[in-house]
């Protein structure tokens, strides 16, 4: 599908999302509420096809906390990305799309380690990286870590 048709296609499922311009794939952000139903739009729409979740990346954007995700249809050689945020950094949490793509599972762990992100409905939310005990998320722009002090 073409990227301008792949993105009226995306805005009609969300109009509520946003196109972001100049990126390598068509580029959006969606409101967190409405992204576990595009996702699974995406993925059963024949004429979409999204069938592999190649990246999902925790972000943070200061004032938010985010995550990426990168898709594309390996049948019909489309790809896209998706953002989603949420201004709330004490128990930030979206939904997973682990049930939509298996890939998805240590993706989100990976997130919900080094990030804090929750993803409601994993079939295992724990660790992936660091102890169990671990206190705090170290990718996360606001840690800090007394321990491991690092002095530039």
């Amino acid at each position: 599908m073409e990227a301008e048709k792949l993105k009226e296609k995306i805005l009609e499922i969300v109009p509520e999302g946003q196109l972001e311009a100049n990126k390598q794939f068509p580029t959006f952000l969606i409101p967190s509420g409405k992204f576990k139903s595009l996702a699974a739009k995406l993925k059963e729409d024949k004429e979409l096809d999204f069938d592999y979740l190649f990246c999902l990346t925790g972000v943070d954007w200061g004032a938010e906390l985010g995550v990426v995700y990168h898709l594309t249809s390996t049948s019909l050689n489309h790809s896209v990305e998706l953002k989603v945020k949420t201004e709330n950094r004490e128990t930030p949490e979206f939904e997973t799309v682990a049930d939509l793509w298996k890939t998805a599972e240590f993706f989100e762990r990976e997130v919900w380690d080094l990030y804090g992100i929750r993803f409601t409905g994993h079939p295992d939310m724990r660790r992936i990286f660091l102890e169990e005990d671990w206190v705090g998320h170290p990718m996360r722009k606001d840690y800090t870590d007394e321990v491991n002090i690092v002095e530039l």
